[in-house]
């Protein structure tokens, strides 16, 4: 007789966002721009900064904090920490190294998951699959992202767009949280030139006065236009997909939490979908796109405000570069 499959939980979120705020007023300092361009354009009106010293297993070290309290874990109880970022504190070791040594988690193995912006979604979707199949009673899932720090702030289409700041949930295998029911995984590696970080990578290292020059160590985002329409496509493809075989329609579920990378993509794949706003975690304005951790801090946020309650579905969504895009369903 086939044992019967694990179910995972969601035991616990926690996020943290950095005490420096970059307002857009504080962005048309730097550039020839202004507070409603970048509104009307991104939907941003204020970004966080990261402190001088911190990296990106400390913001992921006070959002797992606070989701660790919330499940009554400590760092000894924990098996695995999958850390989503593309922001790591150093290429060798991983920010998951960095974050274990921080939580003091000696028992957990830790390893990083570079996705872009889907990168909290494919954690959760690996770390899922390694419940499952080896076992593992308590994981941590963190997201964090030092995006700051990797723009060209002359670059006037792409820097208004990116903040700092880290998400985290406590996986467990213990009925009571919040159940992750299916988690689909995409990919498009011919797409991936159309958002590049290219400095730091094989292909240009090591560093030089010409590549720094060249600005190939910050982010680049080439056919925006294009990118838009492939975006708002695959968000609500994703979707579909999330509740596709499950027995349920759009209709039932509660919120889509997404990626915010711009409040006219979320808008425009919400419409595409005949989904209202009420239906949609937005908080784009405040923070700003920040990559693999806007999934789950928008999570954090719409949990502990209490929007969603008990028995209710959610679907995590998100579309990054790599290409990379995906959904999690979760039963509240």
């Amino acid at each position: 007789m086939e044992s019967e499959v694990k179910r995972i939980f969601i035991k616990s979120t926690g996020s943290y966002l950095p005490e420096g705020v970059i307002t857009n007023q504080d962005v048309a300092k730097l550039i020839h721009t202004s507070d409603e361009w970048i509104k009307t354009r991104t939907g941003v009106e204020e970004r966080r900064r990261a402190l001088p010293d911190q990296a990106a297993s400390d913001l992921a070290l006070e959002a797992s904090k606070k989701a660790m309290k919330e499940a009554g874990v400590t760092a000894e109880d924990l098996d695995l920490i999958v850390m989503a970022t593309i922001t790591p504190d150093t290429h060798c070791p991983a920010g998951a190294n960095w974050l274990e040594a921080k939580l003091g988690a000696a028992r957990a193995v830790s390893f990083d998951v570079t996705a872009a912006c889907s990168g909290f979604i494919f954690g959760l979707s690996v770390a899922e699959k390694f419940m499952k199949v080896d076992g593992q009673r308590y994981v941590l899932v963190a997201a964090s992202e030092v995006m700051t720090r990797v723009q060209d702030w002359t670059d006037r289409k792409n820097c208004i767009l990116w903040g700092d700041g880290a998400g985290a949930v406590v996986l467990s295998t213990e009925p009571g949280g919040h159940e992750v029911v299916a988690t689909h995984l995409h990919t498009d590696g011919e797409g991936g030139k159309t958002l590049l970080m290219p400095g730091g990578g094989s292909a240009t290292t090591p560093i030089t006065h010409e590549s720094v020059d060249e600005k190939r160590h910050t982010l680049k985002m080439l056919r925006g236009n294009e990118s838009f329409r492939v975006a708002v496509n695959r968000f609500a493809e994703s979707c579909l997909e999330a509740v596709e075989g499950q027995g349920i329609s759009l209709s039932d579920v509660k919120l889509i939490i997404p990626h915010q990378a711009n409040l006219r993509i979320i808008q425009a794949f919400a419409k595409k979908l005949g989904v209202s706003m009420e239906r949609v975690v937005v908080n784009i304005n405040k923070y700003g796109n920040i990559s693999s951790a806007t999934v789950p801090i928008a999570l954090d946020e719409a949990a502990h405000s209490g929007r969603i309650e008990k028995g209710e579905w959610v679907i995590l969504v998100a579309f990054g570069g790599g290409l990379t895009w995906g959904s999690a369903l979760i039963r509240w």
